[in-house]
């Protein structure tokens, strides 16, 4: 997750005008909501009839309040927890936005963003209350984002000698802190162990992951599910039942224990069903993407 939100940084652009969050709204908040819709009225008439739904007897108020508030776990959001993300970076590119427009001095706006990833901090850990729209991992999230917004040059678009030492160094670095400093971390329940350990690793991680892209030569077909990640968000859970389903008629079992082999032997699976619903959503309802023409 520090990973997408530091992409974000990356791509947020140099003006302040009220255009931006215009097109903002575009690319995120409309396509949310569209695909929250179809989700929700999906789970309504069917899901929740079938599997871990219908043992659990969730409210479809609830549910449809989910929808708007986007936060609560499945509770709210068993239609599809997922779709959580896009509100909460539209929120982070917004507070970054407000900082950097009514903020001039860039010390000033470097405090703001240290107190509200403090603030962002604090509230999971003295309250138990689910923020609309997660707005307190948006303002941790402030932490990345920034970082992406003002080594975007280094990160993805410069190149210098030291790329494969760094690189080295840095896969070192994220394998020590990966293998001994094991902390439970989850960003839409504002779970993040140590905070201090949480920053560091985060950012050793996408340090290590954007200088790997950097080296590895660019394959179109990446590129295209690049594009295409709002849809690919919404489906992946449905795309993911739908191979279960399978799987269930063809083996006749209904538990499954996945290996991490075959976790990623599924993942492949998932971008070749949704493949051709990409193709038709690019040609035809592109704002599902949220895009104004196709791509």
């Amino acid at each position: 997750m520090p990973l997408f939100f530091l992409i974000a940084g990356v791509f947020h652009p140099k003006k302040s005008n009220f255009e931006i969050v215009k097109k903002r709204v575009q690319q995120l908040l409309i396509p949310y909501f569209l695909w929250s819709f179809i989700l929700f009225f999906f789970w309504l008439f069917l899901g929740r009839k079938y599997g871990e739904s219908a043992a659990l007897d969730l409210s479809p108020i609830k549910n449809f309040i989910g929808v708007f508030y986007a936060q609560g776990d499945i509770d709210y959001m068993n239609w599809g927890i997922p779709m959580w993300f896009l509100p909460s970076i539209f929120l982070t590119f917004l507070i970054f936005w407000l900082i950097k427009k009514f903020i001039q001095n860039k010390k000033n706006q470097f405090l703001v963003i240290i107190v509200s990833v403090f603030i962002g901090f604090l509230i999971p850990r003295f309250t138990n209350i689910n923020l609309f729209w997660s707005l307190d991992v948006s303002l941790v999230s402030l932490i990345f984002y920034t970082f992406g917004y003002y080594t975007k040059n280094y990160l993805f678009f410069n190149k210098w000698r030291g790329e494969k030492i760094a690189l080295f160094i840095l896969g070192i670095l994220h394998l020590i802190f990966s293998l001994f400093l094991l902390q439970e971390v989850d960003m839409y329940r504002s779970t993040y162990g140590n905070e201090f350990l949480f920053i560091i690793n985060a950012l050793v991680g996408v340090l290590f992951w954007c200088n790997l892209f950097k080296v590895l030569p660019i394959f179109k077909f990446l590129s295209f599910f690049g594009k295409n990640t709002i849809p690919i968000l919404a489906m992946q859970v449905r795309s993911l039942t739908f191979i279960k389903l399978v799987l269930v008629l063809t083996i006749g079992s209904s538990v499954f224990n996945f290996t991490e082999l075959e976790k990623i032997v599924l993942v492949l699976f998932q971008l070749l069903l949704m493949f051709p619903i990409l193709l038709l959503i690019n040609k035809y309802v592109p704002f599902l993407n949220g895009k104004n023409k196709s791509i």
